[in-house]
């Protein structure tokens, strides 16, 4: 089993992040796309590779294959990249990248910051349905190698 090309990692007991995520389930028609919760092994393992907190997630993170690593998106440029994917009318709020970074960023992190008490969250990590387990990637292949990103 090879890694996936486009790999969005998101917090599966955040409310918003659930409902983002089936967005994309929903309006990835060419399944572009494969989820993977932060919460999972294949999260976790990541996670490690980014250096980032393995038990906070401030930012949902889009990893897209060149060659053999990994680059990845964080924060408003994540969104846009993925929205750029999807069919209109999604697609066509990739015109928010003219607005400048930091004032996109600052509003991502607003909500991110605030996303709990906002959208609430789960006591526990929400798993893929049976028609979309698919779509997720829970585990890393054993044969992949320590540094891909």
């Amino acid at each position: 089993m090879s890694l996936p090309n486009n790999i969005i990692l998101f917090d599966s007991i955040c409310n918003l992040c659930n409902c983002w995520s089936q967005l994309i389930l929903r309006r990835d028609s060419e399944q572009c796309f494969t989820l993977c919760r932060v919460q999972s092994d294949a999260g976790q393992y990541f996670l490690k590779q980014l250096n980032l907190p393995l038990d906070t997630y401030q930012s949902m993170i889009l990893l897209e294959r060149h060659g053999d690593s990994y680059h990845s998106f964080r924060r408003s440029e994540a969104a846009l990249r993925i929205i750029s994917h999807l069919p209109q009318p999604w697609h066509s709020l990739t015109l928010l990248r003219y607005i400048p970074r930091p004032a996109r960023d600052w509003l991502y992190d607003l909500v991110a910051r605030n996303r709990y008490r906002w959208f609430g969250r789960q006591e526990s990590c929400l798993l893929p349905s049976g028609a979309d387990q698919q779509r997720f990637l829970e585990d890393v292949p054993e044969e992949t190698p320590d540094e891909l990103i």
